[in-house]
């Protein structure tokens, strides 16, 4: 793989991977509702979630799901439907108008949450299933093959960790304000809420 080559890999998988979507999301909500920590703690599961999609990729199984239709919306149905279920806890935290909702979640759940919020989400998987592949030299041999498609998905997930630090530390800065305003809890959640199941329509509507 040539300099220009790379170049244009990373050029085109910044530009992909800073464009707002779930992830972004997740981890701009941890960073707003519960600090910096828990933020940080959201990059680092979603990244995580990236190692497996590099993984998969690399041994050949995205080929595979690339060419069935099915299982991929199978996959972004997944995704739309778990966004759902976090949305709904949200509303059902907000009836109570308690704090139990997503500002205190345990940083094992935040961690946890972030993983499958990456691992069902939409955009990640066309980034591994059709974007990256791409790049990947034609003709090469299956161990050449498997090697360059690990190395690419190691540089996307590094330059996609620095853009989650980035919206994590940036979503913590605005949400110190938004902490102190006095604001009930059950306002939170319910925009919280909102916003995860407007995704999840969103992703149900791009599956259909």
């Amino acid at each position: 793989m040539g300099i220009g080559q790379l170049a244009g890999f990373a050029g085109a998988t910044a530009v992909l991977v800073g464009m707002p979507g779930p992830n972004n999301l997740y981890i701009s909500l941890r960073s707003l509702t519960q600090g910096r920590r828990a933020g940080v703690v959201s990059a680092l599961a979603i990244e995580t979630g990236t190692l497996v999609y590099i993984v998969v990729t690399a041994l050949g199984l995205a080929t595979l799901v690339q060419t069935s239709p099915t299982s991929f919306a199978a996959i972004t149905v997944a995704g739309a439907l778990y966004l759902a279920y976090l949305g709904i806890k949200m509303l059902r935290a907000s009836v109570g108008d308690h704090s139990a909702g997503l500002e205190v979640a345990p940083l094992g759940r935040v961690f946890r949450d972030g993983v499958v919020v990456n691992l069902l989400n939409p955009k990640a998987a066309l980034f591994f299933l059709a974007f990256l592949p791409q790049f990947a030299t034609r003709g090469a041999s299956a161990d050449q093959l498997r090697t360059e498609l690990l190395l690419l998905g190691v540089g996307a997930l590094l330059i996609g960790l620095v853009f989650d630090l980035c919206y994590a530390v940036g979503a913590d800065a605005i949400g110190r304000r938004f902490r102190s305003v006095r604001t009930t809890s059950r306002w939170r959640n319910l925009t919280v809420a909102a916003i995860y199941l407007g995704l999840s329509a969103f992703a149900l509507v791009t599956a259909l």
